[in-house]
C-alpha cells in the first residue's frame, strides 16, 4: 500500500495572462526556503530565459509552490505541528 503524501503547511499559487508583455530589463528573482518544498511554473508563449526589449504576445504563466516546515520552524513560531509526532 503506498505511504499517503503529507499536506503541505504553506501552499501559494500565481497565474497571469496578457496579451503583451515587454521585457525592458531581464529580471533578477531568487527564492529562499528551509525545509522541504517544491516549486512548480508553467508558460506558455514565454522562454525560460526571457530577452530585453522583446515583446511577447498572448502569454500566460501558472506558478506554485508547497512547503512543509521544519519542526523547529513550527515550534519558533508557537505552531502545534498537524499529525507528526517527534522523534
Amino acid at each position: 500500500m503506498p505511504k499517503e503524501a503529507k499536506r503541505p503547511d504553506i501552499e501559494v499559487g500565481a497565474a497571469i495572462k496578457a496579451k503583451k508583455l515587454r521585457i525592458d530589463s531581464k529580471p533578477d528573482s531568487d527564492s529562499r526556503y528551509e525545509g522541504d518544498w517544491t516549486s512548480v511554473s508553467d508558460r506558455n508563449n514565454l522562454p525560460d530565459e526571457v530577452e530585453e526589449g522583446v515583446t511577447y504576445r498572448d502569454v500566460e504563466i501558472r506558478w506554485d509552490v508547497k512547503a512543509r516546515m521544519e519542526e523547529r520552524q513550527l515550534e519558533d513560531q508557537g505552531t502545534k505541528p498537524r499529525g507528526r509526532k517527534k522523534q
